[in-house]
């Protein structure tokens, strides 16, 4: 409701649009969830924890790390499955430019061998018809 009543305020008078958008963003109704929760916002706890103190994170909590489990084995386990998954998820794409490449050679290489194979048409005559042969 409150993303359609912005939209039209947009669309009518910018201004009424633009205000909406800060309200929305100020109330926590508009944003994402994870970040609230992370953040530990509760609806009209301002004083608390205003909305804009993690302004830096408000892009859905993003960080450069996993967050630690408390478990150093585990984190260890996790860090260097990731490794080894971003490293197989580079080999497959690898493998799969290979094929396609393999697949595009085979494709070309037919074309030509077609291309080679079909017999010249003979040249047009003087009116722009086939020349007897």
């Amino acid at each position: 409701m409150g993303i359609a009543a912005m939209v039209l305020g947009f669309i009518f008078f910018w201004p009424v649009g633009l205000a909406i958008l800060f309200f929305m963003l100020g109330t926590g109704r508009m944003g994402c969830k994870r970040w609230r929760r992370q953040n530990g916002y509760q609806a009209g706890s301002w004083s608390d924890n205003p909305p804009w103190a993690g302004w830096k994170n408000w892009m859905c909590g993003a960080q450069s790390s996993a967050p630690s489990s408390g478990n150093r084995a585990f984190d260890e386990y996790r860090t260097e499955t990731l490794r080894r998954l971003e490293e197989e998820q580079k080999e497959f794409g690898a493998f799969l430019d290979r094929l396609r490449f393999a697949r595009d050679k085979s494709e070309f290489d037919q074309f030509m061998s077609e291309r080679r194979s079909r017999p010249t048409p003979p040249p047009p005559g003087p009116e722009g018809e086939p020349s007897p042969a």
